[in-house]
């Protein structure tokens, strides 16, 4: 279990301040924020196209998109999410282009500052080329698209825009191309300064036993490296990026597919929840591409063109993030250039015997209410330098595949659209670099198949630390992509991932040694192995299973604890009664959340010392081992020291719950206190009601959070019935559109809060059948 990062907001005291100085009432923030509505009927003149375009919007605010060709098909995809998500759009555009202090203010030097650092700057023909052959094409008329729509709202855009004082900026065609947005899903530099910090703190045999790796390998610290004085802080801006400004990193996804014997219809069931920050608007974005050559839908994200996560005609395909190691820090020895290498007064670094220059690109950060501020941005050969150690004469720089060709993030889902069968799905997903993805795929046929997806450096070390910049630590290449882990038509006709360890047996290829917990996977396997003839309706009560199977291994510990200290109370009695079903409406998950934490404080802290708050977490695996068979370092009787510790989080736990939920146990609601939050990052008068939510971070509704709310999980689900595409169903919260006042803002929160699903309409007929508005873009 952990402790998660703060929601995904670009929530800044600016931006508050914005707000409260504009004079308008919360109406008539809303009342203005509706006369900004984009146009969703009749006919609209979008200069750039060839021929019309029709945009049929169903009930549930999905756009599809009917072209004749390629072109105006990707030229509308653009325009109609910028209808939709423009302000969104922006924001995501200035984060990966390093030009947020342009609207928020100096605050943000440094985040933009990073983002520069992280710009692609390889060989541009290889760039366009990794994704699909025609990747700059359909990027060149997506962007036409977003760059039509913001030309025809003028002085009108989106409210947030006026309210923050500025106007959206036309795109170009690198915009796509950004990496910042898949940074954060490859948090391997994060975690070596994490180890790196502990190892200097508690010693590399204490690190090993407290916080293991998966599969076991010894940590391999470099002898003579200094580990000490290194932390999080030695990632500089880097580290931001997994914080509030970008999105967050992800902590869990869902996928899994099934074949036609375990189905009732005979043919693959496929279900996807991939799991992002709960958010304002939705990072989601669902849309249906019709055209030569594309009949495919789906959601990815609102900036990128195709979809992540949908089907076509043949096939259905979904994504789960691998965790493929695709960072590493490294520890740069820094001076003085001598005389006659680089230029008079500049800095080098110590690399394969000889100091080497710094690579200095200057460059220029426009500023909100100030002049713009010049700025340097260093490099090694290693990748850019995001922070310094003086004291110790040591700089560090960070090494990420997003410096190579096809990198930014899932542009390669242009590929994977159009594949047909298992022959092309494969050759589309070698395309798919970044981030890696347990990438799950049926065929009407009856075919499944799984592969993990990504670009991953070969070492000779094992990455989880930090090594020297002297040249004896450089990666020998990629694994090459037919090497990578995969299987067709699995024996068993059942594959399942959920950021877990899905490495095959006899596999050796060290893609990673860090896993999210295998409680997820474990349950959804073990559930669909309990029957045959799964449906559709089958797999949306799996998907909100909120079965835990930590609280079923530790809870009847602390029963049995209490039993033998003779203790009863109405707590214990509740808790006697569970069936471990974290339930909105339930009282006991309002107690276990709070008894596990502390209990992994009190079992980890007397092991750890004051290092315990270096890492912040624990391992939970671990936890259960230790707690249901207690060792030695309990004391000299472990099974009496395990039950008092058990017991004194019970105490713990029991105020701590009681403060939340009121005095009264029987009275407790898991849901009045687990809320997810649908907070505007600009205005308070836009938000939407919270949601009450079941689950926690290690069920397969999986409602991870700081503190009782939940901040991440599945904002999108899909259901894809191989059988009858227009028998397929998702969900997405809280809506399609992120302007405020929209019907579509808000309108699929009591869906998503109610576990409900909208049908996810695919044939013509059907898709008329549930049209709500038809636009024409005319050229």
């Amino acid at each position: 279990m952990s402790s998660l990062p703060a929601r995904n907001r670009f929530s800044a005291g600016l931006i508050l301040l914005a707000v409260l100085a504009n004079p308008l009432s919360a109406q008539g923030l809303l009342d203005s924020a509706k006369t900004r509505l984009a146009v969703l009927d009749g006919e609209v003149q979008a200069a750039g196209l060839d021929s019309a375009v029709e945009v049929r919007r169903d009930r549930w605010g999905v756009p599809h998109i009917y072209a004749k060709t390629q072109r105006d098909l990707f030229f509308a995809q653009g325009y109609v999410a910028a209808q939709d998500r423009l302000w969104q759009m922006e924001m995501w555009r200035r984060q990966g282009e390093g030009l947020l202090s342009e609207v928020l203010g100096p605050r943000y030097l440094e985040r933009d500052r990073f983002a520069r650092l992280l710009k692609f700057r390889g060989d541009m023909q290889a760039e366009w080329t990794s994704y699909a052959s025609d990747t700059k094409e359909i990027v060149h008329a997506f962007v036409r698209g977003v760059n039509a729509y913001v030309r025809s709202i003028a002085d009108r855009p989106p409210i947030e825009f006026s309210l923050l004082g500025f106007r959206p900026a036309p795109w170009n065609d690198e915009v796509p191309l950004q990496r910042m947005a898949a940074l954060a899903m490859t948090g391997n530099a994060l975690g070596e300064v994490d180890r790196a910090q502990l190892v200097a703190a508690l010693g590399k045999a204490k690190v090993e036993a407290m916080f293991p790796t998966d599969p076991r390998r010894p940590l391999d610290p470099v002898p003579g490296l200094d580990l000490a004085g290194i932390s999080p802080a030695s990632l500089g801006a880097a580290a931001q990026a997994y914080g509030s400004i970008t999105y967050s990193r992800l902590e869990g996804s869902n996928n899994w597919v099934i074949d036609g014997k375990h189905t009732a219809t005979g043919k693959p069931l496929l279900a996807n929840d991939p799991h992002r920050s709960i958010q304002l608007p939705s990072l989601r974005y669902l849309s249906h591409l019709v055209g030569p050559g594309w009949n495919v839908i789906g959601a990815g994200e609102p900036a990128v063109p195709g979809v992540a996560a949908g089907h076509n005609e043949r096939i259905g395909f979904g994504f789960t993030i691998v965790g493929m190691d695709q960072q590493d820090v490294y520890v740069e020895k820094i001076g003085p250039c001598p005389a006659g290498v680089g230029r008079t007064g500049g800095g080098c670094y110590w690399y394969k015997n000889r100091w080497t220059p710094l690579i200095v690109l200057a460059d220029t950060i426009p500023v909100k209410g100030e002049a713009a501020r010049a700025v340097s941005l260093e490099f090694t050969v290693h990748g850019p330098i995001v922070a310094y150690d003086s004291a110790k004469g040591r700089a560090f720089a960070l090494k990420f595949v997003g410096a190579e060709p096809g990198t930014a993030g899932y542009l390669a889902q242009v590929s994977v659209n159009r594949a047909t069968d298992w022959g092309s799905f494969l050759k589309a997903a070698y395309r798919w670099r970044l981030p890696t993805e347990n990438l799950i795929y049926a065929d009407v046929d009856g075919n499944i198949g799984w592969i993990a997806a990504g670009l991953m450096p070969i070492r000779r070390w094992s990455g989880l630390l930090p090594v020297p910049g002297d040249g004896q630590w450089e990666w020998n290449g990629f694994l090459p992509f037919s090497a990578l882990p995969q299987t067709k038509n699995p024996v068993s006709g059942i594959i399942v991932t959920a950021n877990n360890n899905i490495l095959p047996k006899g596999y050796t290829k060290p893609l990673n040694y860090e896993w999210a917990t295998p409680f997820r996977a474990n349950r959804v396997r073990q559930v669909l192995m309990s029957k045959k003839g799964w449906t559709r309706e089958g797999f949306q009560a799996l998907q909100h299973d909120e079965f835990s199977i930590p609280a079923s291994e530790l809870v009847p510990v602390l029963l049995a604890a209490a039993k033998r200290a003779g203790r009863s109370s109405d707590l214990l009695g509740v808790l006697g009664d569970w069936d471990f079903v974290m339930r909105k409406d339930a009282p006991q998950p309002l107690f276990y959340v709070s008894w596990v934490e502390i209990l992994g404080r009190k079992v980890f802290e007397p092991r750890l010392g004051g290092s315990m708050r270096l890492r912040g977490r624990f391992d939970l695996p671990l936890l259960i081992r230790l707690v249901r068979t207690p060792d030695a370092v309990f004391g000299p009787n472990p099974a009496a020291a395990r039950d008092s510790v058990v017991l004194a989080a019970y105490d713990e736990a029991e105020r701590e719950a009681k403060t939340a939920g009121g005095p009264n146990v029987l009275s407790w609601n898991w849901g009045d206190i687990h809320l997810a939050p649908f907070r505007h990052p600009v205005a308070k008068a836009f938000d939407l009601p919270s949601a009450r939510r079941g689950g926690e971070g290690n069920t397969v509704n999986s409602t991870a959070g700081a503190g009782y709310l939940q901040t991440h999980g599945a904002s999108f689900r899909e259901i894809l019935d191989l059988a009858d595409w227009d028998n397929s169903v998702a969900t997405s919260v809280p809506g399609q559109s992120g302007q405020p006042g929209s019907e579509f803002y808000g309108n699929l929160l009591p869906l998503w809060e109610g576990g409900e699903y909208f049908p996810l309409v695919y044939s013509r007929g059907a898709v008329e059948r549930e049209t709500k508005h038809v636009l024409w873009l005319k050229p």
